[in-house]
């Protein structure tokens, strides 16, 4: 006799593991309600603002989308390293120095035919970021310094590294801010939408976390990468290279931060601007741990992120409430869902 009644069990399956995440979303809203209503501002309407203004235009859907491709980036950056067991905390120094490498190959060979310079632009900044992440990755390897300090100082020798770029190298005289000169024409992402303008990156960060989703559940080595961040001790007695794997997993993370910094360099500011890592490392952490290092989870907990920032802004517009209220609401969704996993276990 054939079981036909297989998909009332998973549907059940999946409302339940949704359940934390929704139950943490409504009470992280409600808690940061009344943060608002104390203030003296319109509850209802911050909130009406904050989920809804990426859909009431083109223009602030193409702003969530353009969001969306470095935040995306930035937390499989984290995501992906957290499955071998170790915590990447310098996307934001990748991306700068992903930006750096992209920006010096679309100067320096700005008259090169685009088919040849735009690749060359995107992998010179995913090989800048694999290498600027490859240095804490040796010092784990090597002296056994944790990840954790190492790749958070990375990101302040990176400070450094782009003021001296936008300063001194590739100074832009007419900019009053620590800029470049532009990067050639062949080097920039073609548009897939042109008004509001939307870039080739969205596509591009699609199909890279289809890819890290692939090679993560679906392949030998992503199965030994996660073997090792669960269990390092047995899977080290079952043959597999610990240590290796977790220096792999840290460059494969500082390769995504670095493409991010590339495509903000080459599908949004089109030369590199001090600051264009923005806050996308506290991001792409909060995005990583609210999708508990599952990556097929990031891409939908980065929109929903990037929907908030956006709203963020509108809501700091239209207002005059601080932007910094949805940082909370994001604080208190990890602080709720990590609650419901504590919850879930006793």
């Amino acid at each position: 006799m054939v079981v036909t009644q297989a998909s009332p069990p998973r549907l059940s399956r999946w409302l339940m593991a949704a359940l934390p995440y929704v139950a943490a979303v409504v009470i992280s809203f409600l808690a940061a309600g009344v943060f608002i209503a104390v203030m003296g501002f319109n509850v209802l309407r911050a909130y009406e603002t904050i989920l809804f203004t990426s859909f009431r235009t083109p223009n602030g859907f193409i702003q969530t989308l353009l969001k969306f491709v470095p935040l995306t980036l930035q937390a499989l950056a984290f995501t992906v390293p957290l499955a071998a067991g170790k915590f990447n905390i310098g996307g934001e120094g990748q991306m700068i120095v992903g930006a750096i490498g992209a920006t010096a190959v679309g100067i320096l060979f700005a008259g090169a035919p685009g088919v040849l310079l735009l690749p060359s632009v995107l992998l010179a900044s995913v090989l800048a970021g694999a290498l600027w992440a490859a240095i804490p990755g040796w010092l784990l390897y090597r002296f056994g310094i944790n990840e954790i300090l190492s790749t958070v100082l990375m990101n302040f020798v990176s400070f450094q590294l782009i003021n001296y770029v936008a300063t001194e190298i590739w100074p832009d005289p007419a900019a009053g801010h620590p800029t470049t000169v532009p990067i050639g024409e062949g080097a920039l992402l073609p548009l897939l939408i042109r008004r509001p303008p939307l870039h080739l990156g969205f596509l591009l960060t699609i199909v890279v976390a289809v890819l890290v989703y692939i090679y993560v559940t679906r392949t030998v080595y992503g199965y030994e990468l996660v073997a090792t961040g669960a269990n390092p001790r047995a899977a080290q007695v079952y043959g597999i290279p610990v240590q290796v794997l977790s220096v792999l997993a840290l460059v494969l993370g500082g390769a995504m931060a670095g493409l991010a910094g590339g495509v903000e360099v080459a599908g949004i500011h089109r030369r590199l601007i001090e600051g264009l890592q923005s806050n996308y490392l506290t991001l792409g952490i909060l995005a990583g741990l609210i999708a508990k290092g599952r990556v097929v989870a990031v891409p939908f907990v980065a929109f929903f992120l990037s929907v908030l920032e956006v709203g963020a802004s509108a809501m700091q517009r239209t207002m005059m409430i601080p932007g910094e209220m949805v940082i909370i609401v994001e604080a208190f969704i990890v602080l709720f869902i990590l609650l419901s996993e504590v919850i879930r276990r006793r």
